[in-house]
């Protein structure tokens, strides 16, 4: 339940600030938006900071960083499994600089730029967060029958899991996430020694065949089946990512 707050406060706005830059886990988010959902205040700075955001990447004018620069940046040293990804957010905050203090932070935080509005952005970006150590998995399991009930009473509908193993997509466990306004599935599944991310939630609206995007080295493959949004995301080869859509399109 909200707590009261004075007229024109909240304690909370501080973690929208946080959530805005990808800084809270799944189980945060989740909590900020149920929380979001009930106060105005929050709501209200939510919008502004989409605003501002917006109107820097309009406006706000970019200049290359130097080779030297963005050479020492990709070099820093991450575990095995996060370092692709911490690699590319290096690469992306060293490509450009902005003039000015407060404009230069604010831009040096904002999201990949924008393909299918908002929501690729927000699947690419929950990927690289759930990459940092503890974030990719709620429930470690590589049996669907324990992932799938584990959702069970945290969502409002049932995520379709599946287990690809036998076409060497394994699935490795699953959490929860906040992608397009509200609560979804991610299923997690493996590939070598990539990571894949399967995001669902439901969707109005005919099946539709797998499309696929990319951002900074990574491949996003969206399609709609059964009612659901269904967003792949990994650093895997272009191909293989689509030969997973096209897998686990056609498992049961």
């Amino acid at each position: 339940m909200t707590q009261p707050h004075a007229a024109g406060e909240c304690e909370m706005t501080l973690l929208v600030q946080a959530d805005f830059d990808g800084e809270l886990d799944a189980a945060q988010a989740a909590a900020l938006a149920a929380h979001r959902a009930e106060c105005a205040i929050c709501r209200e700075a939510t919008v502004a900071l989409d605003r501002v955001r917006h109107a820097l990447r309009a406006r706000a004018p970019y200049h290359r960083a130097p080779e030297a620069l963005r050479a020492r940046l990709t070099a820093q040293a991450a575990p095995p499994r996060i370092a692709f990804a911490r690699a590319a957010v290096w690469r992306r905050a060293a490509a450009s600089f902005i003039a000015g203090g407060a404009v230069a932070a604010a831009v040096m935080l904002a999201v990949v730029p924008q393909g299918t509005p908002g929501i690729a952005d927000q699947v690419f970006a929950g990927h690289l967060r759930a990459l940092e150590p503890g974030h990719l998995e709620d429930v470690l399991s590589t049996d669907q029958h324990t992932v799938k009930p584990w959702f069970d009473g945290k969502l409002d509908f049932a995520p379709p899991v599946k287990d690809l193993k036998a076409v060497g997509f394994p699935l490795e466990g699953g959490r929860l996430d906040y992608l397009a306004g509200r609560r979804v599935a991610a299923m997690v599944y493996g590939r070598a020694k990539h990571v894949i991310d399967l995001y669902a939630w439901p969707e109005a609206g005919a099946d539709a065949t797998p499309t696929v995007l990319e951002r900074d080295g990574y491949t996003i493959v969206r399609w709609r089946q059964n009612g659901m949004a269904l967003w792949a995301v990994s650093d895997v080869e272009r191909d293989q990512l689509v030969d997973f859509a096209r897998r686990w399109q056609a498992t049961p």
